[in-house]
């Protein structure tokens, strides 16, 4: 997956997006069959009262607030991303209007399509202890309610949608590498490099690849999303804190505004904060000494800051 997603991303933005869009048409035909037999199955089987429930949300006999936020830790993986999209911010049209757009709609259609993904795979299969594989557990689901052609049209576009978010992922992650290298805060002369016949960040690419194959090869599902977490989630406290400090105490303070400008990015830092804080101690650790390692390298290249 590493080999083909790099070839794919050396190629450029266009050929990257027309094959993340390709991709994503495939996905969404087959999570929408699913859905609808789904619904079918628990109609047939339990009803209405099986097809609407608020069981799924909560369950007062196994409702459990620290098993809530390890699930909610691991499964915010599944919205990173969404702010990669900033990055492709010199590759489009009205990047203004365009990206803002697309960061929100992303985050609002991953929140109500993969929500009723999992709201009808709970209702469908609510003990999770009889999977024989927690990974694989929404396979198990969708034989049930699709029999073989669901099951070998879902592990399709699960080997897809592998290659498909790897291309937005090494595709931002290599752009945002080249804006710091850019930037001078990264060696430039490996970092800011662009390819001059196709304008992307050759070394970039190859780098990003070379640790994402490194990294499957080490390190499986669960390790990994842990350790992005940690970095993701400080990013994100980084960047509502940010926003405090800017619009209400710096530059554009004349123009300051308690809700929008204190309140909500308050908010979202103590969110951001009450999920970080249950990431393992294992994470926590790796995180912090790659943090420490950053900021040595900031002192060394601001001589002391």
């Amino acid at each position: 997956f590493a080999g083909v997603i790099t070839v794919i991303n050396l190629r450029g933005i266009r050929a990257t997006l027309t094959a993340n869009l390709f991709m994503m048409i495939a996905m969404t035909g087959v999570i929408l069959a699913f859905m609808v037999l789904a619904f079918r199955w628990l109609l047939a089987g339990q009803g209405w009262a099986g097809a609407l429930s608020a069981r799924p949300f909560y369950d007062p006999a196994q409702f459990d607030w620290g098993a809530i936020g390890a699930g909610t830790s691991l499964a915010a993986l599944t919205y990173g991303g969404f702010d990669g999209i900033t990055t492709l911010s010199e590759d489009v049209k009205n990047p203004r209007r365009t990206v803002p757009l697309a960061t929100v709609f992303v985050c609002l259609f991953t929140g109500v399509f993969g929500g009723l993904q999992v709201y009808l795979a709970q209702q469908v299969w609510p003990d999770y202890s009889r999977f024989s594989n927690l990974e694989t557990a929404f396979m198990d689901v969708t034989r049930v309610v699709g029999g073989a052609a669901l099951f070998g049209a879902m592990a399709a576009i699960l080997i897809i949608a592998n290659i498909g978010a790897g291309l937005s992922a090494q595709a931002g992650v290599s752009r945002l590498l080249f804006g710091m290298g850019r930037d001078r805060v990264l060696p430039s002369r490996l970092f800011a490099y662009l390819d001059p016949k196709r304008n992307t960040p050759t070394y970039n690419i190859l780098l990003v690849g070379l640790f994402a194959f490194i990294g499957s090869v080490l390190l499986d599902y669960e390790k990994a999303a842990e350790l992005i977490n940690f970095g993701a989630f400080l990013a994100f406290m980084g960047v509502n804190a940010s926003v405090v400090r800017h619009f209400y105490f710096g530059p554009a303070r004349a123009s300051r505004r308690i809700v929008a400008d204190v309140l909500l990015p308050a908010l979202g830092f103590l969110f951001c904060l009450g999920i970080w804080l249950y990431l393992p101690v294992h994470a926590k650790v790796a995180g912090a000494l790659w943090f420490a390692a950053g900021l040595v390298w900031d002192g060394v290249k601001t001589r002391g800051f």
